[in-house]
């Protein structure tokens, strides 16, 4: 396994429709692969962060620069993933930069081999259940129009977003139009303090499979106090940027439900631990999307291919999210998505399609 060069393979997609959230609006999927190339074969990573450094500290831009000036300049032509952890380790923070050169170098590795990622993984499923994620709608009209359609293409489970003035009663309306057969979960990313507690309870008469963040990612004390309040539980998602803070959220109570994102914590490794742990726990996880483009969800879905992924995924088929994906498109199937079975990551930017996006592409320099 020798890498020749690195690339930076940057640009934009559009979104089929705004995405709103009580952190703002995205109309945009900023696009940041990582690209190891060799003689032989090549891999390809997608970084997870956005426009803007709203869910997390990082966004695209601040990826771009730890990628080129911190994580590549410590690798060498024959560096493995697992050996890229362990050279980064004692460098703070940067989880989605991280978990995107690791994810290239797993992919390129692979292929190398000639093993799925799916395998590599251990994935037990050849097919995750799909859920889809609701942003926040202007009006009761639009939320039932937008819930019918997503639950007509077939989603398992709906994930409505909710934010302070705008969260009892939509839950209200879904319940009402759709029944209580519905899966239905709720996300707040982390706009609630705990003195909203009673109001917060409300939502218990809803029969949720959870509320996911519902205060700030740094008050793990607040979350363990508040799952004594309420019956709904409770999700972490922000919270958790490694396995050592999933055992503690665990042991302190935080919560019942984490939901796994790999650039969040990191990296697919990582994300495996957070697995196990809470499998040998019998705590149920599922896997958060990030409007990832087909190369970061064919990685996604088969992480999510896991035995411990018991709920449904917010790994949405890729119209969910473009018009024309970079990759050859996921499809929903009976409320499914397959799981790729191919060598590495299953999946590659089409060449046709990223062309014409325009993409800037940086030629980094390994040391030798």
């Amino acid at each position: 396994m020798v890498i020749e060069r690195i690339e930076l393979v940057r640009t934009q997609l559009p979104l089929v429709e705004p995405f709103v959230t009580s952190y703002g609006i995205e109309t945009n999927r900023p696009v940041l692969y990582v690209h190891v190339i060799g003689a032989e074969e090549e891999g390809w990573g997608e970084c997870a962060a956005l426009s803007h450094s709203l869910y997390t500290s990082e966004d695209v831009d601040s990826c771009a620069h730890a990628i080129e000036n911190l994580l590549i300049p410590l690798l060498s032509p024959t560096t493995t993933a697992q050996e890229f952890i362990t050279l980064t380790s004692s460098l703070q923070g940067h989880y989605m930069a991280k978990a995107a050169v690791e994810a290239a170098l797993l992919d390129y590795q692979l292929r190398l081999q000639g093993v799925s990622f799916a395998a590599f993984l251990g994935a037990t499923q050849t097919r995750v259940p799909s859920g889809v994620a609701v942003g926040l709608q202007p009006n009761a009209e639009s939320l039932i129009k937008t819930v019918g359609r997503f639950l007509k293409d077939g989603y398992q489970r709906v994930k409505l977003k909710i934010e302070p003035g705008n969260d009892i009663e939509p839950v209200q309306i879904v319940r009402s139009e759709f029944g209580s057969k519905l899966l239905l979960q709720v996300d707040t990313n982390g706009s609630y303090t705990l003195e909203d507690a009673p109001h917060l309870s409300q939502l218990d008469e809803f029969d949720l499979l959870l509320i996911e963040q519902p205060l700030a990612e740094d008050d793990l004390m607040g979350h363990a106090e508040l799952a004594k309040r309420i019956h709904t539980p409770i999700c972490l998602d922000e919270s958790i940027v490694s396995v050592a803070t999933a055992e503690i959220a665990l042991d302190m109570g935080a919560c019942s439900v984490i939901n796994i994102k790999p650039g969040r914590v990191g990296g697919f490794l990582e994300a495996k631990k957070i697995h196990d742990l809470c499998l040998s726990r019998s705590i149920p996880v599922w896997c958060g999307g990030m409007f990832e483009t087909g190369l970061g969800r064919a990685a996604n879905l088969a992480l999510a291919a896991l035995p411990g992924f018991t709920l449904p995924s917010d790994l949405s088929a890729s119209r969910r999210y473009f018009e024309t994906d970079i990759t050859t498109p996921f499809e929903l199937i009976d409320g499914f998505l397959e799981v790729p079975q191919g060598h590495g990551f299953g999946r590659t930017p089409l060449p046709e399609v990223l062309a014409g996006l325009a993409p800037q592409v940086t030629s980094l320099t390994i040391p030798m």
